[in-house]
């Protein structure tokens, strides 16, 4: 049976699953539909500003779209933000003064965050600053809550972080229902202690929200699930509005902060990305389903299972093996619309601590929701992929990827 054949036949075992999926891109159609209609979206949206950017019509309405699909407070959606990682790290420096501590209670952040904090050493970083750090691992893919409720009751902690999605790490994502019993736990012990979720990649793959469950403050970036692929750049914080005015201040400048903030043009994008964005996680989800389910049959570990829960865009590939890591990242970039030509290989990306190998042949630069695939230098050699802008240009290129594989191997 060649691959192709292999691929067709699971789709038709994969039905039921895709029904699920279906379901919940109609959830979220609707969410986002109603959303632009109470705010009146018109073509004046999508106008441009420079400068200073006073009075973007676009810009502020997108943010009331944000808060009404978050069910928030209030919302910050700039193009000023770099990337999720931007984000956090803005957030993080707003949020806490010297003095304050940050805990983590989903063990070690992603690596992008590592300098931010001060994990690896940077004379920029929170720990300059004199604002502690510590974590609490997860137990079994589960929060600690013994030893979370221990450590709050004795310690006073000004922000607790959660990272929602795996990143770099052989643990799952952290589902909504644990999410909640986690806030209730700690906001029962110290209902002051503000607690920051990092939702990068876990957008519009559940019907509810960390906010809706008791988070103060929730983080993004456009260039993964509600960018839709078309936002070229940017970044949302969404939560109480004390805090996203800490937030604007933090991004821009005390006694201005989100008043001020050019579009340079972008605003049509960014409200085109959303607008797609639920059709687009869909084809991210079926995708990463389908890696699973015929990944799995080829004798690969994969998580999370082809029917298990998903929570994030993010299918993990564990090779346990070095240059069956590369060959796929490579089969997938060799399918990819831009750079087809290129051949990805291992290099020392900024932001990390081992050597990467990243296959993005995306139209937009790292743009994760476009179909990527990537994975650190170190055992057990894991692919992480996500994303795919269709349900079958992720096909064709799991195709091509399971064929570079195939063929390392002689078959």
């Amino acid at each position: 049976m060649n691959t192709e054949e292999l691929i067709n036949n699971a789709e038709k075992e994969l039905t039921n699953e895709y029904k699920s999926i279906d379901e919940l891109e109609f959830f979220y159609s609707k969410k986002v539909l109603d959303a632009f209609k109470k705010n009146n979206v018109s073509e004046a949206c999508f106008n441009s500003t420079t400068g200073y950017g006073y009075n973007d019509l676009g810009r502020d309405t997108l943010e009331n779209i944000f808060k009404d699909i978050f069910n928030s407070e209030d919302a910050l959606v700039r193009n000023q933000f770099v990337s999720g990682s931007h984000a956090l790290s803005v957030t993080l420096f707003a949020l806490l003064r010297p003095g304050n501590l940050l805990l983590s209670v989903s063990g070690l952040p992603y690596d992008t965050l590592h300098e931010v904090i001060g994990i690896e050493d940077n004379k920029s970083s929170l720990k300059s600053y004199n604002i502690n750090y510590d974590q609490i691992d997860l137990i079994n893919d589960d929060f600690d809550y013994e030893k979370i409720k221990e450590y709050i009751s004795k310690t006073k902690v000004k922000v607790v972080a959660i990272q929602r999605s795996k990143g770099y790490s052989t643990r799952k994502s952290i589902n909504i229902e644990k999410v909640e019993k986690v806030i209730k736990l700690i906001k029962e012990i110290n209902k002051d202690i503000i607690i920051m979720i990092d939702n990068c990649y876990c957008e519009f793959t559940e019907k509810t929200n960390p906010i809706e469950v008791g988070a103060d403050i929730v983080v993004g970036s456009l260039i993964k699930n509600l960018g839709g692929g078309i936002a070229p750049n940017g970044a949302y914080v969404v939560g109480r509005h004390d805090l996203i005015e800490l937030v604007g201040e933090r991004l821009t400048l005390p006694g201005e902060g989100r008043e001020v903030g050019p579009t340079l043009g972008v605003n049509k994008s960014l409200y085109q990305g959303l607008f797609f964005a639920p059709s687009v996680v869909a084809s991210a989800l079926k995708t990463a389903i389908l890696t699973s389910y015929v990944l799995e049959k080829l004798g690969f570990d994969v998580s999370p299972k082809y029917n298990e829960e998903r929570v994030d865009i993010v299918q993990n590939i564990i090779f346990n093996d070095k240059e069956k890591l590369i060959k796929y990242c490579q089969g997938i970039q060799s399918a990819s619309p831009i750079d087809s030509n290129v051949l990805p290989i291992p290099w020392d990306m900024p932001g990390y601590k081992d050597q990467v190998i990243m296959a993005a042949g995306t139209f937009t630069q790292g743009s994760s929701i476009e179909l990527s695939c990537d994975g650190p230098i170190r055992e057990p050699y894991i692919a992480y992929q996500q994303g795919s802008l269709t349900y079958n240009y992720g096909k064709l290129a799991l195709i091509e990827a399971i064929n570079k594989l195939l063929n390392e191997k002689g078959e």
